[in-house]
C-alpha cells in the first residue's frame, strides 16, 4: 500500500510538473557599433554583464545578445534595426550609440546633424516599442577622457548625451548615463588629466577596466527590469 502511494505522488508529481511553464528567458539585445561590437569577447562588457548576472545567481533568466557593428552610427542602427534586433523578439533592447556620429563629422565628413541624430534615434525607439520590447537608453561615454573638456569633441558630445538625456525623460525610458559616469570617474582616477588610459585604450574603445565599468551600469538598468 505504501509503495502504491507512493508511486501515485510520483506520478501526481510529475504531471503537475509537465503543466507548470517553463520561465523564458528575459532576451537582452546591446545595439550599438565597434565598442558593442567587441562587447561579445571574452573579456567585453557584454560578456562580463553575464558574469554580473551569474554572481548575483540569476544567470539563468537573460540571454544576452551583442549586435555591433563597427563604425556604426544612428541611422545604420535605423537600417539594419530588422535583420539585427527585431527579427530576434527581444524583450529589452539597449541602444548604445553616438561616438561615431560626433566622431565621424571631424574625422571624415560623414557624422550625423545633431537634428538628423534625434529624428533617428525617436524611430528607432517607436519601431522598437511597437513590437512590444522595453528600451533602455546609453549616452556615450568619451572621445578622450581628459576631465578638464578640453578634448577636441566635447562639446558636441556633451549635446548628443543631453539629447539623449532629454529623449530618455520624455519617453520614461531607462537611462545608462555612461558620459556623466565616465567623466565622474576620471576625475577620481585620472589625475594626471590623460587622453586615454584609464578606461578607454585609445580615447573611446574600452580596456579591461572600461568594459568592467560599461558592465557595472549596465547591470544596474537591467537587473531592476521586472
Amino acid at each position: 500500500m505504501r509503495h502504491t502511494t507512493t508511486f501515485i505522488i510520483v506520478m501526481a508529481f510529475f504531471t503537475l510538473s509537465s503543466f507548470m511553464p517553463v520561465q523564458k528567458k528575459k532576451k537582452i539585445i546591446f545595439f550599438g557599433d565597434s565598442i558593442t561590437e567587441a562587447g561579445v569577447k571574452p573579456t567585453g562588457y557584454i560578456t562580463r554583464v553575464g558574469e554580473l548576472a551569474a554572481k548575483d545567481g540569476v544567470a539563468g533568466n537573460y540571454e544576452f545578445v551583442g549586435a555591433g557593428i563597427g563604425g556604426n552610427k544612428v541611422y545604420d542602427l535605423y537600417l539594419r534595426l530588422e535583420d539585427d534586433v527585431l527579427s530576434k523578439k527581444p524583450d529589452v533592447v539597449i541602444i548604445y550609440i553616438g561616438v561615431n556620429d560626433v566622431w565621424h563629422k571631424r574625422s571624415y565628413g560623414t557624422g550625423t546633424d545633431a537634428n538628423k541624430f534625434e529624428g533617428f534615434y525617436n524611430a528607432l525607439i517607436k519601431k522598437i516599442q511597437a513590437q512590444g520590447a522595453r528600451v533602455i537608453l546609453a549616452t556615450p561615454a568619451v572621445i578622450g577622457e581628459r576631465t578638464d573638456f578640453s578634448n577636441e569633441l566635447d562639446g558636441d558630445l556633451n549635446l548628443y548625451s543631453n539629447m539623449i538625456r532629454n529623449i530618455a525623460k520624455k519617453n520614461n525610458l531607462a537611462l545608462v548615463d555612461l558620459r556623466t559616469a565616465f567623466l565622474d570617474y576620471n576625475k577620481a582616477y585620472n589625475k594626471e588629466n590623460k587622453e586615454s588610459g584609464v578606461l578607454t585604450s585609445d580615447r573611446v574603445h574600452l580596456n579591461d577596466r572600461g568594459n568592467q565599468f560599461v558592465a557595472e551600469e549596465m547591470w544596474k538598468a537591467i537587473k531592476v527590469i521586472q
